[in-house]
């Protein structure tokens, strides 16, 4: 196993961030975005004209040298920050030897380390397994063929506002915007969606009764291979559920023999200060996914299985660079850096942000939940306290004018914003995101 090394926080020597000189973006900017209209796919939804030309820490800086805070990670990719020195170096030096050799195929000591770091990672304890691939969405692709390979079942099970990917069983599986589904059907048949247990949203006795109605009208459990769900829905809303709601599918799981698979992409690698959201209900899959932040940045994703789960044959499932060596030495860096000191630093940290928010809370009637486990949080916008109704406009303004002041933010679900910083955010990030977020509502005037 590699040497643990400890992590402190990165700081900026300067601290000459949020700096913002003249117009956003700055010539330089507005030429790439010039080209970038003409050339790159339409599909791409740009949030707002951010032209990244590098960045350290939790600062990132433009290509006309504006300097901004960054309370988003990129969708929580950037897990260690940007241009860390330790995963920089050992992105360097696995490149220098090699970059690709199919670990489908072929051996490599790096792809062994990293399997078996993630295994001895996994929540529960027992043995499990590890299948490399690029991305989460293929992760989740290949949970829902490990799944059905391994129960011999059809069916699968998924819930309201999830997001799992852009792949087709992903895509399937989700249903946080209908825009992500549109003009591309036939989806995958024999995927049922349930309502989603939030306190603050429903009611767990409600949605008990709709799991227990759709095994009596629509399926049987036994043609269930796999209930796929993210502990904490990060598109949906950054939406966080009850212990008893994740136990209730536990149990149903054991008593019907459907894998209970968690979606793990976004809540995972040490984002809520656990190396698994999961950890903190008590509750472990059978299946489990990652990405985003386990390579931060680059491009690497996981699944996660008991080892009797695992059961598919050889050259059942395979993938030409999942596990390549340059994104295995990328995570094992990250995984050192989360055991030596970045997860918790997400506690700590969380807990500062979280105790920010709700004085925000306190002084800004339009925040009508403020909700979160470590540097995953969620800030919900209403229209109205009392009715909780969502205002997504305002979402959307709050993103944009933080921007022009220099914080980076990130829309989710109907009118939350996300809050999902690199780890190594330090107490200036954290107090001047506050600072910027505060000055922005009060010119909203709400």
């Amino acid at each position: 196993m590699a040497q643990k090394t400890a992590a402190k926080p990165q700081k900026s020597a300067a601290r000459d961030y949020p700096r913002l000189a003249g117009a956003v973006p700055g010539p330089k900017g507005r030429a790439i975005i010039a080209k970038d209209k003409q050339y790159s796919s339409p599909s791409y939804i740009k949030e707002y004209p951010l032209v990244i030309a590098g960045g350290k820490g939790a600062m990132i800086e433009d290509a006309d040298g504006n300097r901004f805070l960054d309370w988003m990670a990129g969708i929580a990719v950037s897990s260690t920050g940007y241009g860390h020195p330790q995963v920089t170096a050992a992105i360097r030096e696995a490149a220098g030897r090699f970059l690709s050799m199919c670990g489908t195929d072929f051996y490599y000591q790096g792809f062994s380390d990293l399997c078996e770091r993630l295994a001895k990672t996994a929540p529960g304890g027992g043995k499990w397994r590890v299948f490399l691939s690029n991305s989460g969405t293929e992760a989740v692709e290949g949970a829902v063929k490990l799944a059905r390979h391994h129960t011999k079942r059809p069916a699968l099970i998924s819930f309201h506002n999830a997001f799992h990917g852009r792949s087709y069983a992903a895509m399937s599986l989700s249903s946080s915007k209908v825009k992500y589904r549109k003009g591309f059907g036939p989806l995958l048949p024999e995927v049922y969606h349930l309502p989603f247990h939030t306190p603050y949203r429903n009611r767990l006795e409600d949605c008990v009764r709709a799991a227990h109605e759709l095994f009596e009208s629509k399926i049987s459990p036994e043609e269930v291979a796999a209930v796929v769900m993210e502990p904490m829905q990060g598109e949906g809303g950054y939406a966080i559920p009850s212990k008893e709601f994740l136990e209730f599918w536990r149990s149903l799981c054991d008593e019907y023999g459907m894998m209970l698979v968690f979606d793990e992409i976004q809540t995972g690698a040490g984002r809520t200060g656990k190396m698994w959201a999961c950890e903190h209900f008590g509750v472990t899959p059978d299946i489990l996914t990652s990405a985003k932040g386990l390579g931060s940045g680059m491009p690497i994703g996981a699944i996660l299985a008991k080892e009797s789960v695992m059961t598919w044959p050889r050259g059942s499932h395979g993938s030409t660079y999942g596990g390549n060596p340059v994104a295995c030495a990328s995570a094992l860096a990250t995984l050192d850096l989360l055991e030596g000191g970045l997860m918790a630093n997400a506690t700590k940290m969380g807990a500062r942000l979280l105790d920010g928010l709700k004085d925000l809370q306190r002084r800004h009637d339009c925040i009508g939940d403020v909700r979160g486990l470590g540097l995953f949080v969620g800030v919900e916008l209403v229209q109205d306290r009392k009715t909780k109704e969502p205002d997504g406009e305002l979402m959307s303004k709050l993103e944009q004018l933080a921007f022009t002041k220099g914080l980076l933010l990130l829309g989710c679900g109907k009118s939350t914003i996300r809050v999902a910083p690199p780890l190594v955010v330090d107490e200036y990030d954290i107090d001047k995101g506050l600072e910027i977020m505060d000055a922005c509502l009060a010119e909203l005037g709400r």
